[in-house]
């Protein structure tokens, strides 16, 4: 799936996105969904993969199915709530009404991103290097050579070390406290319907099974040091799970941590996904925010005002990041979170309206007297 442009005259676009993965390809079928011409242009060999948990939550489902992408159940594995789990506590809540996510190897996300960006029309330029950007265009370097590839709007889906965001002067914003992720494949029968969180004094655990032989696992802390073996020993319950069990993928790392921009755009240019800020990846929120971005900045694209696609772009991460930083604090306070597991393991109901907030299905003002209940068994536990 490639595409040279061509030899004489400049190329001419509509949108111009920089950035291949699942944020720049969101960007693109969202933008040829309604009638914009599209470039795609990525210095990597497709499919590109990413360390992360590889699960979606409703939301985020229902996010990539509005791109018109309904992953077949035989590249996935479907779960249907999230499980807490400490060291002596467990807690577990199920996705309101019929809710479910599911969770994708990235490489499998990827390819079916790829098909759906090139059935509809988008010119997909892998091993293509953007060398700059102009109120013009777009200077880039393939096959061919350099050159000036003329767009009306662009796109900077390049992720959290963004070059576009750079070169466009959108990098003024909140510095996120960093943590450090890595992510690993284990073949072992998946032991639960759930996600699972497991928390620990320094780091958290992630378990998601990926197919019927498969699980995901990822470890977050803010340890640059901390790797996946010595973070699964301070993480008894998930370490006993993968006892025995064989090693099917390398172990990737990625950066993660709540990053908030000043704008998410100038002039032509426009920024999605982790170039636009991130969320913390304990949220499991971060992809299906990015194809939601990717939606409203086409739309934004079809009026013309992406003024409005900044104060869109600011309602949809205000949920996400209020997450995270909630959950953030247990991280950081081991006595909240063992008391806040307490309440969840006593009190099912409080958990499972904070569910309904994670993944939209409930304002969080609605949420108000549930949260005094947690305060008060904080208090009382």
């Amino acid at each position: 799936m490639s595409e040279s442009l061509p030899d004489a005259t400049p190329y001419e676009t509509d949108v111009f996105v920089i950035g291949g993965g699942p944020a720049g390809l969101a960007a693109a079928i969202a933008a040829r969904e309604r009638g914009f011409r599209v470039l795609v242009a990525d210095g990597s060999q497709p499919p590109i993969d990413k360390a992360c948990g590889e699960g979606l939550l409703p939301d985020g489902r229902a996010a990539l199915e509005q791109l018109g992408i309904h992953v077949p159940l035989a590249d996935a594995y479907p779960f249907c709530g999230i499980r807490f789990v400490s060291a002596a506590l467990s807690a577990e809540a199920r996705f309101p009404g019929d809710g479910c996510g599911i969770s994708v190897r990235r490489t499998t996300l990827h390819r079916l991103m790829m098909e759906r960006a090139a059935q509809l029309g988008a010119g997909l330029l892998w091993r293509t290097v953007v060398m700059g950007i102009s109120s013009e265009g777009v200077r880039l370097r393939d096959r061919v050579g350099d050159r000036m590839v003329r767009a009306r709007w662009i796109v900077g889906a390049d992720g959290s070390n963004s070059r576009v965001r750079r070169w466009a002067g959108l990098d003024r914003g909140l510095r996120p406290r960093l943590r450090y992720a890595f992510r690993r494949h284990y073949r072992v029968e998946p032991w639960s319907d759930h996600m699972e969180v497991y928390w620990g004094k320094h780091c958290q655990g992630y378990a998601t099974a990926v197919s019927g032989d498969q699980v995901c696992v990822a470890l977050a802390s803010r340890d640059s040091g901390l790797r996946l073996e010595d973070g699964l020993r301070a993480l008894p319950s998930l370490n006993a799970r993968l006892a025995g069990a064989e090693i099917v993928s390398a172990e990737r790392g990625a950066i993660t941590g709540n990053r908030t921009l000043a704008r998410v755009w100038r002039g032509n240019v426009a920024l999605v996904g982790d170039a636009s800020g991130t969320v913390d990846a304990i949220t499991g929120e971060g992809l299906g925010l990015a194809f939601s971005q990717a939606v409203a900045l086409a739309k934004c694209f079809e009026s013309g005002d992406l003024h409005r696609y900044q104060m869109e772009h600011r309602r949809l991460a205000l949920r996400p990041l209020w997450m995270a930083r909630l959950m953030l604090t247990l991280d950081r306070r081991p006595w909240v979170q063992h008391r806040t597991l307490q309440v969840f393991q006593q009190r099912p109901e409080v958990f499972r309206r904070f569910l309904e907030v994670h993944v939209g299905t409930l304002p969080p003002l609605r949420a108000l007297g549930d949260g005094l209940t947690l305060g008060w068994g904080l208090l009382t536990a």
